[in-house]
């Protein structure tokens, strides 16, 4: 927070493109005006990316969160304009399938429009040629139209918004280069360029691809890459002729960095003049197309990826054309050339006019980096922002800065998800590089990265390199899906078949290695999951604030508990031990989770991993040098008892307890609790001691038939129980009462969001259990949920219960009486599902308490 009243923050800005312009703008709306935009370019086009996007603006996508980013940037910029210019082109979207995968996919990325609210529909060839003539339809499958998507004009859209911040009180300068940051006692205090130095309560770092640069600046790790992308624009088409310009207006390509001062300034004709038929995306090709009036302009990632450094880019006066245009590589476009004529054969009478790469920016998640730094507090993060999401970032940065937290969920996005080993140049760049590549392919939802690996593995990989382990990739986690040794299990299985989607990143034998837990014993890996250290003697007093759930006991109790923000909105969920007075093990989910917590304690730290102190608090991430193992199922107890001393009974050891024992050579703490529905325990050691406490449980188990389990059948375990799983299942945006997990607010104590909660405890909306009514049908999560044949909801996660004989689906609809019919949209299909009370398996929890 502003070491001043928020009404006096001094913001400095850095970049004025279209992040920066934006974010100016929703600042000085929200009264936060005096904010200073620096930009080392010429104003209004300072020779970002910004200065030659192409401007598409489609919606539709996995996340729910980029999702609606996009929605708000068509919803800002469809009211703005300059000069009687407007800034945003309604002309849609088309995205066109040439096999039978990608028509496929497109019914997918239907479901996906429809459950984030986006309109669009299915179109036969036909339909799309339509839309567009110059396609040839018998190459097609269909396409999938999207009527509000359209053409964004960056250029003129920062102009809009400059002088609407500037109006406010806001001021841009242009010509400004940065050359340092400065800070005291870990605040940042100013801005220092080569014309200057500005005093600031908050910095922006808004730069583009310069972000790391910046970052270095301020001692904080940006991790993006940026890469140079391919765009062409052929020469005037006959086909297009007097089609997009009746009246006479330019026939400049804008998006070209060789386009006239007076376009990238916003002078040229109007968008309804330039474009009239939809984007067209190839995305079998990795291809993009857009009208410049009478051209065509194509974009392609069908080239190989071309890596920037972003502390050698030139200076806007050393560039050729501007620092983010790099000369076309003619060899690179050949083949999409060519595929570019396959799809319109008219283009075979013409040729590339004029082509460049232009510079963008990718993540090693694909996502932008959003946030304030914790090592350097007032200095915020507003990184590899596409212009399709500009105004939807700007407006949560602005909401964050402003009001403490955006108003929708941003976790996907949030500086501090990335794991230190995500972090290393070699990984930002191998990924960075990979989801270049993979912009336009149809990836599966538990589709893996495939470099760099493996990169991190728990004491017990070489033993599941034995048992044949299926891996597939979370966190930098080598994570076991099912083990080829079970196979002999999953003979004479009777299974339904599945499609060839849901049959991706599946096997029988996760239904052998869930039956199996259910009637003998497994182990799991649950190394993965994060695991925080808090100790000292202001400990307690540190977690009953920052947590729902009383945790004033006993040593020895473990408590299921909340993080949430101000707002109530449920931040993560926990897993707490105390293990001695002023010693307790936090399971958490994510690297977000330990910086929550250590913003909230007193005092500071330099390291994203290391401790911080202060009021009696430390708090530190222990995952690395830990593991732990899941031993689940009704001979649980018979496997464990033997290995110890201690009394493993029900009675001597109860449900949600732990306990620090040996298990015969191995000291481990020992918690009683299952994330599968069935009796058994957490087994934690150091790292160096994990193999032997593998080996020592596999011997004892031999006798009892025990077998090691992967994820796969954990999550259909946990989905028949009704666990949720948090990022999946709930974020931020959803109080505990929504979620069905009010039973761990406690409201006769004070925590961080429980003034939020009061008054709130009748939800509008639910977490609600769904049972497909076909035996044979599968979802996987994200679907549309239709209630009355109109859209309702959408499915957070799902998978097929083993034990239950049905697919298991959670879903956020509106209250439902239980046995409601709903129906669930899967690749067009409408799949009937039926509401279910919670929990669907052992709802008495008999199996976990004996």
């Amino acid at each position: 927070m502003s070491r001043t009243p928020a009404h006096r923050s001094r913001v400095v800005v850095i970049g004025a493109g279209i992040v920066g312009c934006s974010l100016a703008d929703e600042l000085t709306a929200r009264g936060w005006t005096d904010v200073t935009v620096l930009e080392q370019g010429p104003l209004p086009a300072p020779g970002g990316s910004t200065s030659h996007a192409p401007g598409l603006v489609f919606q539709t996508g996995p996340s729910k969160t980029m999702t609606e980013f996009a929605a708000y940037t068509v919803q800002k910029f469809s009211s703005l304009e300059v000069d009687g210019l407007p800034c945003f082109n309604p002309v849609g979207g088309l995205e066109v399938a040439t096999t039978a995968a990608r028509w496929a996919d497109l019914h997918r990325k239907a479901g996906l429009a429809a459950s984030w609210g986006v309109r669009g529909e299915l179109l036969t060839p036909q339909q799309c040629k339509q839309l567009w003539p110059m396609l040839d339809e018998t190459k097609l499958h269909g396409g999938f139209h999207t009527a509000d998507d359209g053409l964004a004009r960056a250029l003129l859209a920062c102009r809009a918004q400059m002088e609407r911040a500037a109006g406010r009180g806001a001021r841009f300068l242009e010509r400004h280069t940065v050359t340092g940051i400065e800070r005291e006692d870990g605040h940042v205090t100013s801005v220092v360029t080569d014309r200057g130095t500005f005093p600031a309560d908050h910095v922006v770092s808004a730069a583009g691809f310069w972000g790391p640069v910046i970052g270095a600046m301020a001692g904080v790790d940006v991790p993006l890459l940026p890469l140079a992308h391919q765009y062409a624009t052929t020469e005037p088409l006959p086909e297009l002729a007097g089609v997009n310009d009746p009246h006479g207006g330019t026939s400049g390509a804008w998006g070209s960095p060789r386009a006239s001062e007076a376009e990238r300034g916003g002078e040229a004709e109007s968008l309804g003049k330039e474009a009239s038929k939809p984007i067209l995306r190839f995305q079998d090709r990795d291809l993009y197309f857009r009208e410049h009036t009478d051209r065509i302009g194509i974009g392609s990632y069908a080239h190989r990826p071309m890596p920037v450094d972003p502390f050698t880019v030139p200076a806007f006066d050393e560039a050729p054309v501007m620092p983010s245009s790099l000369p076309f590589t003619e060899d690179d476009f050949a083949p999409s050339w060519q595929d570019s004529v396959g799809l319109l054969p008219a283009l075979g009478e013409s040729r590339v006019a004029e082509g460049f790469n232009g510079i963008f920016s990718f993540t090693p998640d694909g996502m932008p980096v959003l946030g304030e730094s914790r090592e350097l507090r007032g200095f915020w993060l507003a990184e590899a922002v596409w212009v399709t999401h500009s105004a939807g970032v700007a407006r949560a940065v602005a909401e964050w800065m402003t009001d403490g937290r955006p108003a929708i969920d941003i976790h996907e996005c949030d500086l501090y998800r990335f794991e230190d080993a995500q972090r290393s140049p070699a990984y930002i760049e191998d990924r960075g590089a990979q989801n270049f590549v993979e912009v336009y392919d149809v990836i599966h939802p538990l589709q893996p990265m495939e470099q760099p690996r493996p990169l991190r593995t728990s004491p017990f990989y070489a033993r599941q390199q034995e048992l044949g382990a299926y891996f597939l990739e979370g966190g930098g986690w080598e994570r076991p899906h099912w083990y080829e040794a079970n196979a002999p299990l999953a003979d004479g299985l009777e299974l339904p078949e599945r499609d060839a989607w849901s049959a991706r990143y599946w096997s029988p034998i996760a239904a052998a290695e869930a039956r199996a837990t259910r009637e003998k014993v497994a182990l799991y890996d649950m190394t993965p999951l994060r695991r925080l250290e808090v100790t000292g003697p202001g400990a307690l007093d540190f977690l009953q604030r920052m947590t729902t759930n009383n945790l004033r006991k006993k040593p020895g109790a473990v408590t299921y508990t909340l993080l949430l923000d101000e707002t109530g909105g449920i931040r993560s969920d926990l897993t707490v031990a105390r293990l001695a007075p002023d010693r307790f093990q936090v399971g958490a989910n994510s690297p977000a989770d330990l910086d929550w917590l250590l913003r909230h304690a007193h005092g500071g730290t330099s390291r994203s991993s290391g401790a911080e102190s202060g009021g009696g608090v430390q708090v530190r991430d222990i995952t690395s040098g830990t593991c732990c193992i899941g031993v689940w199922g009704p001979l649980a107890r018979d496997l464990v008892q033997p290995l110890t001393r201690d009394d493993f009974s029900h009675e001597g050891f109860g449900y949600f307890r732990a306990k620090q024992t040996y298990l015969g050579h191995v000291p481990v703490t020992a918690m009683r609790l299952s994330y599968v529905g069935e009796l058994g325990w957490e087994l934690y050691t150091t790292a160096d001691l994990g193999l032997r406490l593998w080996d020592t449980l596999w011997e004892a188990g031999r006798e009892h038939g025990v077998i090691a389990a992967g994820r796969s059948a954990f999550n259909s375990l946990r989905l028949e129980k009704g666990y949720r799983a948090w990022g999946a299942d709930m974020t931020a945006e959803h109080n505990p009462y929504e979620a069905g997990v009010g039973f761990a607010v406690r409201t006769d104590k004070e925590f961080v969001g429980r003034a939020a909660l009061e008054g709130n405890e009748t939800p509008k909306r639910k977490l609600t259990a769904l049972l497909l009514d076909d035996p044979a049908a599968n979802v996987l999560g994200k679907e549309p949920v239709s209630v009355d044949g109109a859209p309702a909801g959408y499915v957070t996660s799902a998978s097929y219960g083993y034990t239950l004989g049905r697919c298991v689906a959670y879903a956020w609809l509106p209250p439902l009486a239980t046995g409601t019919g709903v129906h669930i949209d899967y690749f067009g299909e409408k799949l009937p599902a039926t509401v279910a009370d919670e929990p669907l398996f052992d709802p008495k929890m008999t199996r976990i308490r004996r």
